[in-house]
């Protein structure tokens, strides 16, 4: 189960059909192909071989899709970081995976010039212009080494299915973030349920609003190329020029968060459009409010697919899929279609409470979400110990807390990891803790996810000041900013006299959470 056979299958059977649309650039599978062809080559040249870890720093773009087939291709491996982090983010994650070679888009070179002299490991700094920008000092030019390189695929080293494709950067409940290691498996597993679960064909014009950061987009890296359908690439998702690409390039689904959502059921000139297709819009990341699906449907007659999945499940686990059986109407199928779902096709899935037992298939009790199959990581790169904290008896235990109805479709109700979804974005609630606490008016932090119309969720900071001391929410919120990327800030600052604690000390932040959630669960209405 090697990804480069998508590519390679796309080629031979779609050569001439459109591949990829990206602005006023175009390109045919047979030049995508080659494009890929010519940047395994490239990175050849300049010594990257099977087992070398390549970053990228970029938007969405057609570089950045090329580079997913670019590195495998020669069995590299691709490390994908958030661009919308912070310099520091990006020197921790590129020196813990080691790479040699970092491609990026030029408007993120500043970044990265910023914290050179602190990767030495890195030996090749590659850069992907946008709008004819310079080429900055100090790096080469992408389209000037893959005009040079072999146009023909590359000498293939032995690839087996359990080899690395990426190492995608997580937050988690700790401060600095894991390196997921995901294989040729995982990601093909991944792609046959995007395709079997999300429908997709070679009629499929995809439109990328979600970033190709996020675990290959849920898989339409793979699965979109497998079947011969077009990509559609958004660098910056605003309202009217998404509907403008629907109505121009005929778009049939997008993967989206919840956030990209809201701006898309909210733009009031929808109208002025000529929609003639019917867009599948697949959703994931917290939750979304029962009325996000009511409008998407009943105002714009577009499809809502929620699906559920982490990172380490590459990622897709669950679809919400209202089973025909059951005969579901209305508001009745509105809730099911918001719910988290059943498992995906291979997902070995458990809901485990008290005792290590199986909840009860009665919507109320919780457990923590478990699951088994050839979709689950390899493990965390170079993080053995924290590998054996969530991977236990063949299970991968997501911290997810959910309950489990009598069709067998779960409901996410809480975390157990104290990680902030917001946007779509993970924020882990103690980096955030850790920048207050830096703060000279503070004694005390904590941080929690409360619900947001439009993100979804968003951190709140419930601080106990330092004695003679109130600092104001701006200040608050602007010193977070200056020290953390913005997405990760606080929204919202309030101050207590003191932190719920229980006997031994340990912070209790259900309490601090139930105040914003219907009895400690996600408001779905």
């Amino acid at each position: 189960m090697l990804i480069n056979d998508f590519l390679y299958r796309a080629r031979d059977l779609y050569g001439e059909k459109e591949a990829v649309v990206d602005g006023l650039q175009r390109f045919t599978y047979s030049e995508f192909a080659e494009r890929c062809f010519r940047l395994a080559n490239a990175l050849s040249s300049l010594g990257i071989k099977k087992g070398d870890r390549v970053g990228i720093l970029s938007p969405n773009s057609h570089y950045f899709l090329e580079s997913f087939y670019g590195t495998s291709l020669i069995g590299a491996v691709l490390v994908p970081l958030n661009y919308r982090l912070v310099s520091d983010d990006f020197q921790y994650a590129f020196s813990h995976a080691g790479v040699r070679v970092i491609l990026a888009d030029s408007e993120l070179t500043n970044s990265l010039d910023e914290i050179r002299d602190r990767l030495p490991a890195v030996e090749h700094w590659i850069v992907a212009r946008f709008d004819d920008a310079p080429v900055p000092e100090g790096w080469l030019d992408w389209e000037s080494l893959v005009t040079v390189a072999a146009p023909t695929p590359p000498e293939s080293p032995e690839i087996d299915e359990n080899d690395l494709v990426s190492i995608n950067y997580t937050s988690g409940t700790t401060a600095r973030p894991k390196g997921v290691m995901l294989t040729h498996r995982n990601f093909y597993i991944n792609a046959y349920n995007f395709i079997s679960h999300l429908g997709i064909s070679h009629d499929d014009n995809e439109m990328w609003t979600l970033p190709m950061f996020h675990c290959n987009g849920w898989g339409g890296v793979y699965a979109v190329t497998a079947m011969g359908g077009k990509h559609v690439i958004v660098r910056v998702p605003e309202p009217k020029g998404l509907f403008q690409l629907v109505q121009d390039e005929k778009i049939t689904f997008a993967c989206m968060a919840p956030a990209v959502l809201a701006r898309i059921l909210d733009y009031p000139d929808y109208a002025d459009f000529n929609i003639t297709t019917k867009p599948r819009i697949a959703c994931a990341g917290a939750p979304p409010p029962l009325t996000f699906v009511h409008r998407l449907e009943d105002e714009l007659g577009w499809t809502f697919l929620q699906l559920y999945g982490l990172t380490e499940t590459a990622p897709i686990l669950t679809m919400a899929e209202p089973k025909p059986h059951l005969n579901l109407e209305g508001g009745e199928l509105y809730r099911i279609k918001a719910r988290a779902g059943h498992a995906a096709l291979g997902v070995d899935l458990r809901v485990i409470g008290e005792g290590g037992l199986d909840v009860p298939q009665n919507d109320e009790t919780v457990g923590e979400v478990a699951a088994r199959g050839n979709m689950i990581f390899k493990g965390y790169w170079e993080q053995p110990e924290e590998t054996s904290k969530v991977v236990r008896d063949g299970y991968f235990y997501t911290g997810d807390l959910a309950t489990m109805d009598e069709h067998g479709y779960i409901n996410i109700v809480d975390r157990a990891k104290d990680v902030i979804i917001s946007g779509g974005e993970n924020i882990s609630s103690i980096e955030v803790e850790d920048i207050l606490y830096r703060h000279p008016s503070v004694l005390e932090a904590a941080v929690v996810g409360i619900p947001h119309e439009k993100w979804g969720e968003t951190p709140l900071a419930v601080i106990v000041p330092q004695a003679g001391e109130s600092p104001s929410a701006e200040e608050i919120i602007e010193f977070c900013k200056e020290n953390l990327a913005h997405f990760k800030a606080p929204t919202r600052v309030e101050l207590t006299e003191a932190l719920p604690r229980t006997a031994t000390g340990k912070l209790k932040k259900f309490e601090l959470r139930d105040a914003y959630w219907e009895n400690g669960k996600r408001r779905v209405n």
